[in-house]
């Protein structure tokens, strides 16, 4: 049955630092209990390690990473008959971007440097 109308994506703005709709989603996924000024410095340390380390602009280097682990294909159940199958399908551009984020901050918090911006900058 038909749900009544779509929901609407929620507008995120723009991080103050940067300008990037994308830095402000990947500061609001690495939040924990609603620590924003928090996740945002671990953020901007991490970058600013990261232009330290490589001699390149940090920004760029966290854009080419998320577009790096980007998926493009992913195993969906579809029941069939009375079987369900893993079906592969494209995945979504939004999805994609949010999955990538996910990962990359799952893998840095369970990295073993001291603090969360070396584990996200390594």
């Amino acid at each position: 049955m038909a749900r009544r109308r779509r929901a609407k994506k929620r507008e995120i703005p723009p991080d103050y630092k940067y300008q990037s709709v994308l830095v402000s989603k990947f500061i609001n996924n690495l939040m924990w209990d609603g620590k924003k000024s928090v996740a945002e410095k671990i953020f901007y340390r991490a970058i600013d390690l990261i232009t330290e380390r490589l001699k390149e602009d940090g920004i760029e280097v966290f854009k080419r990473a998320i577009n790096n682990v980007k998926p493009i294909v992913e195993v969906r159940p579809r029941r069939i008959g009375g079987a369900t199958y893993q079906v592969p399908m494209e995945v979504r551009q939004d999805r994609r971007t949010s999955l990538a984020i996910k990962w990359i901050i799952k893998a840095a918090r369970s990295r073993a440097e001291k603090t969360m911006a070396e584990r996200l900058a390594n």
